[in-house]
């Protein structure tokens, strides 16, 4: 009795007894998901990014050396006491020190930036006193930017237009959230510069020094104090602030000597340390950079809104948008949004195919909105965002939570066909396959638990991925279990009577007997010549593996992003000028795709980090409105770009993680104590390794001490002798060759600095610096040769360090037969060899990354197939029947791997989500054969009787939800426009994955079952035997 009362409180029994209950659930499920729509975040990716910070200090005229010794290392040690540092990479040039911090995964980016300030302040005081604008920035500061702006304007001249960008439009920028940093390019700020004549200042018996100290003196505003007396207060100004050229000129020196009667005094834009042109025309460029881990599209939405305002407040500036990554994003979401929907539609049309009835075909296709808004549920609980990983979980769902709706339907009306009543149908039918549903569900969630503990980059990749899958499945099976009874034991019973002739029965439901005819003949045979059929997989298996050889192994696939993107390096010591004239060089390869409408717009910025760097930006056409993708025009343009004399260009597109050190290369960096032992060392390994690894190509190193010095000797006993101030000495050397900016002067609301220069700064010849003179303390004039003598020499232009120590970095190129592993290995060995003590190596880039994600891939495959099997094993009850399931799950991957070969696909992130994915999709369709072949075991069918009818009755189901799986990964294939590279990954793996390994399914597992399932008693057996054992102990 007490039996019958607990079934009466199962699932089933409960949908048909409150089948309002049950509606009202699947309402709130559906309805919570509506209200989580509008709080969810769109985005392209799951936040996979690496909290990153950059420190950055400008240090003017100083040398790569000097900024290495006096400034970066101090930096460099402050960052490094700093909480959850994974790496630390610097790099010193002329003027200016960077040094990019890496945090773990995880870390609180503006925590970890608020500990860097303080340790950095902390060591500020041990910095040169000229060191200015100690920067950190919340992001990479190489980092490209998310929106490129250009700015120009008919009427404003370059110092007033730079003044307007830097004090009207960056603030703007920066003030929105998720905004790390906006960097301007080509801009020239108002200078006033007091330019010397060398001869007058001499015949006039002064040196440099004299007019820098009175310049000091220019805004000379003192607060004196206030004066009180019994009834009022009055404040006192001292005053002499010279505010036009006029004034600066009227500042005495000595005597009856003035400024003006030595130099020229006059207000103009500083020297410009980039250029900026777009499509031809010279502007400011914006790039506002985002924060680690915040959403492009909601900056991008911020600021085209605030660019449609700017026409009204700035008329007298033309403000255009050169690039925008979100741009990709918006429409890749939205791709995906319509293949979801193309899905939904496919999907309920093959439900009708194959029932044949529109009322029938509603209760499995209900479940679809059910599964998928509460999918958004989930999405916003676990704090995930819609993003194309995300949605592409939803489109492959929409094909699998049918699957369980349509097992149960199904099972219900054979039922009902059979003679039993509506209402025992459903319950009875619904509780046949209870077991099954729950089993396949379970097996998926746990397909893709595992992947979601990765600690890597892959492991949040498919954590958001494997979690929206998992959870729209659960909800699938909740749905299958209770609504689909509830609303089938509704359904009128189809009277045979009336529906004899009906077309559908005349057409397709001939179709489908012939098939489960042929079906029925074809496993009989197969079951007879077993050991035939085994030996045929085990052949295509093994055909397989060969074939994953010779497909192409990456990261991510090649993506149309829609924008090229070039870079070009001249020689050390080369000028603004020449490479100017290489990047209209470069501009004019691209013009033919302008005329020709491919390319939108063509952003080029010269000179931004280094005077010897270009980078181009060309922005494409919209996908639909072009015919050409971004690799085709790479192919065509690469060629001509490398052969720029001077300055060879690389072309590249870009792919969704950024990552850098993307060249397919190995790098690696060898450290120590000076540049100059290392790179003896780097020459010494770089030999060996073409010795005994001539496979890596000739190893490039990145010191190149080809950066031309003058170096100024000073005999500091001399100078002692003829009573020469050091200080002087570098004042009067400041002046001659850069210009010294001396002081800031206050105009209205700017600080103008004002710059001392000799009027021949730029057309000297070298030798002419000792012809300058300097005051000894007695005051007579000097010449500069007889207290200091030059020499040239080479330095290297740039300075790195890793992990705190100096570095030089190594980089080969990795040809495609030898593994990251072995070569790396190979590299310490020839380095234990040949290298000198206290020199390390540390591996970076890709070698870096790739060791971390392969093993972590491969773990994960392992995992999936082991917490399958434990699934499987602890609900049959019998290791032997999951034994026979997960048999065939490697006969799948075998089938998808050769769709992947004929559809040339590459083997990469989205390819390898498709095969996790692969394993419980076939073990889905093993299960629902297995599970009721020992359903009929239990009922007293013998192994052979039991799989012959089990594969008769389930060759439908298993028909209809492959159907709808493949279908559903359909539109991946098709689709085409914004990332559709990472769809077809994807899609190809199910579609041709699932679609070859049908045969597997339907074959092989009744052969396996065939071959294992003798060795073990059904599972009836053991609960009979405890009934008597149990029935015997009462009496």
């Amino acid at each position: 009795m007490s039996n019958l009362a607990d079934n009466h409180n199962d699932l089933p029994s409960l949908s048909i007894r409150r089948p309002i209950l049950i509606i009202v659930l699947n309402l709130l499920i559906a309805i919570a998901g509506y209200a989580a729509l509008n709080g969810l975040e769109v985005r392209e990716l799951p936040d996979v990014d690496t909290p990153t910070i950059t420190v950055s200090a400008q240090y003017p005229n100083a040398s790569p050396e000097t900024v290495d010794a006096e400034v970066t290392a101090h930096l460099e040690g402050a960052v490094a006491r700093v909480s959850g540092v994974k790496n630390i990479y610097a790099q010193s040039e002329e003027n200016s020190a960077r040094v990019r911090v890496e945090f773990r995964p995880g870390i609180n980016l503006d925590d970890a930036a608020n500990e860097t300030r303080e340790s950095v302040s902390r060591v500020q005081r041990q910095l040169p006193d000229e060191v200015e604008q100690v920067s950190i920035i919340k992001a990479d500061n190489d980092a490209q930017a998310v929106v490129s702006l250009a700015i120009s304007s008919e009427t404003l001249d370059a110092e007033t237009l730079t003044e307007r960008v830097d004090t009207d439009l960056a603030p703007l920028f920066l003030s929105i959230p998720g905004v790390a940093d906006v960097t301007l390019n080509g801009d020239r700020e108002r200078v006033l510069r007091v330019s010397v004549d060398p001869l007058r200042l001499t015949s006039f018996g002064l040196s440099m020094t004299d007019v820098a100290n009175v310049l000091r003196t220019a805004p000379f505003d003192v607060p004196a104090g206030s004066i009180q007396s019994s009834d009022q207060m009055l404040i006192v100004r001292a005053d002499a602030t010279s505010l036009t050229a006029e004034d600066i000129k009227d500042i005495v020196i000595t005597g009856d000597t003035r400024i003006g009667d030595v130099a020229s005094v006059y207000f103009g834009p500083a020297d410009s340390t980039s250029a900026v042109r777009l499509d031809g025309k010279p502007v400011i460029g914006i790039g506002v950079i985002r924060q680690a881990s915040s959403n492009t599209i909601e900056i991008s939405d911020e600021i085209l809104a605030m660019v449609d305002t700017f026409d009204e407040r700035f008329p007298e500036m033309q403000i255009q948008v050169t690039s925008d990554d979100a741009e990709f994003i918006r429409d890749s979401v939205e791709e995906v949004a319509f293949s979801l929907g193309l899905t939904i539609i496919l999907v309920v049309f093959t439900l009708l195919f194959f029932i044949g009835s529109w009322r029938a075909t509603i209760v499995p296709a209900l479940s679809i909105p059910v599964s998928l808004t509460g999918a958004l549920a989930i999405i916003w609980l676990l704090g995930f965002s819609v993003n194309i990983l995300t949605l592409l979980a939803l489109v492959l769902a929409t094909g699998m939570i049918v699957d369980d709706a349509i097992v149960v339907s199904e099972n219900i009306q054979r039922r009902r066909a059979m003679g039993l009543g509506a209402r025992a149908a459903a319950v009875i039918g619904t509780r046949e396959v209870f077991f099954a549903v729950i089993a396949t569900t379970a097996v998926l969630a746990s397909v893709f638990i595992p992947i979601a503990f990765l600690p890597s980059t892959a492991g949040r990749l498919f954590r958001e991925f494997g979690g929206v899958l998992a959870g729209s499945v659960i909800i699938s099976s909740f749905v299958a279990l209770s609504l689909v009874p509830a609303l089938t034991a509704r359904l009128p019973v189809k009277s045979q009577k009336a529906n004899k002739r009906s077309l559908f029965d005349a057409t397709l439901g001939r179709l489908g007997h012939c098939c489960l005819q042929f079906y029925k003949t074809t496993l009989v045979w197969s079951l007879k010549y077993a050991w035939l059929v085994l030996v045929l997989c085990l052949l295509a298996a093994g055909g397989a593996y060969f074939t994953s050889q010779s497909i192409e192994n990456e990261l991510l696939p090649s993506e149309d992003r829609g924008t090229i993107r070039i870079f070009a390096r001249g020689p050390d010591g080369v000028g603004r000028n020449f490479m100017d004239r290489q990047a209209m060089s470069m501009e004019s390869l691209l013009m033919p795709y302008v005329e020709s409408e491919e390319i939108a717009s063509i952003y080029t910025v010269v000179g931004s980090w280094d005077p010897n760097i270009v980078f181009i930006t060309a922005d494409l056409k919209h996908w639909d409105e072009r015919d050409k993708s971004v690799q085709e025009i790479i192919g065509e343009i690469r060629p001509k770009l490398q052969s720029v004399p001077g300055a060879p260009g690389n072309a590249f597109g870009g792919n969704s993680l950024n990552l850098r050190g993307q060249s397919g290369g190995l790098e690696l960096a060898l450290t120590g104590d000076t540049y100059e032992r290392i790179y003896d060392a780097a020459l010494i390994y770089a030999a060996a390794i073409e010795e005994q690894m001539p496979e890596l190509g000739a190893p490039r190193i990145s010191y190149k001490p080809t950066q031309p010095q003058l170096r100024v000797n000073i005999d500091r006993r001399r100078a002692d002798e003829l009573g020469v101030p050091l200080s002087d000495i570098s004042s009067t050397l400041r002046a001659a060759i850069g210009g010294n900016d001396i002081i800031d002067l206050n105009i209205g609301d700017q600080a103008i600095p004002i710059i001392l220069q000799t009027n021949d700064r730029n057309t000297s010849d070298p030798s002419d610096l000792t012809n300058l003179y300097v005051k000894s303390d007695n005051g007579s004039l000097i010449p500069l040769s007889s207290v200091a003598y030059i020499t040239e020499e080479g330095v290297a232009a740039e300075l790195e360090r890793q992990a705190q120590r100096r570095a030089i970095k190594l980089d080969m190129s990795m040809p495609e037969d030898i593994t990251i592993n072995d070569a790396v290995t190979k590299l310490r060995n020839i380095g234990d060899e040949v290298l000198p003590e206290g020199i390390g190596t540390i591996f970076l880039g890709e070698a870096q990354a790739y060791e971390e994600t392969s093993q972590q891939v491969a773990m994960t495959y392992i995992l999936a197939f082991v917490i399958v099997f434990l699934v499987l094993a602890a609900q049959f009850e019998s290791v032997n029947s999951a034994v026979v399931v997960m048999l065939t799950v490697p006969f799948g991957i075998a089938a998808a791997i050769y769709a992947l070969y004929l559809t040339n696909t590459s083997i990469n992130v989205y390819s390898q989500i498709g095969l996790v994915m692969l394993i419980g999709l076939l073990a889905k369709n093993a299960i629902l054969l297995v599970e009721f072949a020992d359903q009929l075991r239990d009922r007293g069918y013998d192994v052979y009787e039991a799989i012959v009818e089990a594969g008769k009755v389930r060759l439908r189901p298993i028909m209809m939800t492959l159907v709808s799986t493949i279908l559903g990964g359909l539109p991946l294939i098709l689709s085409s426009g914004a990332g559709a590279e990472a769809r077809n990954a994807i899609g190809w793996v199910v579609f041709g994955g699932l679609g070859i390994a049908v045969i597997f399914t339907l074959y092989l597992t009744p052969v396996i079952y065939l071959g294992l399932a003798r060795f073990t008693k059904p599972r009836a057996d053991e609960t009979r035997q405890l009934e008597d054992e149990l029935a015997a102990a009462e009496v």
